[in-house]
């Protein structure tokens, strides 16, 4: 038989996760989550991301989207990622940029490598930016 070893900080994303624990243990059944509960929720999200804060406190991911939102601009900001391929002599190079109508953006310069399936990332980045 195994045990889980809490950590010994525990970090904010966890407290907020046992607050909503404690909550729905006591709930009554159906009643809506306070919004003291919810603007943790938006701290969270902020400082964590979309996801993973949706996944951890087990909340609907196009609510807390839709809250973050009227609570004050997009859920997060852009975050440029640099992967550095294996170094290569030389070799062609190309740059695809794409963007959507509501001003998404996403660029990606190949130099010396092959380029990877482009009408899968494209269709993938179009559909994330619905």
């Amino acid at each position: 038989m195994s045990t889980a070893t809490l950590p010994a900080h525990p970090s904010p994303l966890d407290r907020v996760h046992r607050r909503f624990e404690r909550w729905r243990r006591t709930r009554q059944r159906r009643s809506p989550i306070p919004d003291a509960l919810w603007a943790l929720a938006l701290e969270a999200a902020r400082a964590h991301g979309l996801h993973q804060t949706a996944r951890t406190l087990r909340l609907n991911h196009t609510a807390l989207k839709q809250r973050l939102r009227a609570a004050g601009g997009p859920p997060i900001s852009g975050t440029f990622v640099e992967l550095m391929p294996a170094p290569t002599v030389g070799g062609p190079a190309c740059t695809f940029e794409l963007e959507t109508a509501r001003g998404a953006t996403l660029r990606i310069h190949l130099q010396g490598i092959a380029p990877p399936d482009l009408a899968a990332l494209s269709r993938a980045f179009w559909h994330a930016a619905r």
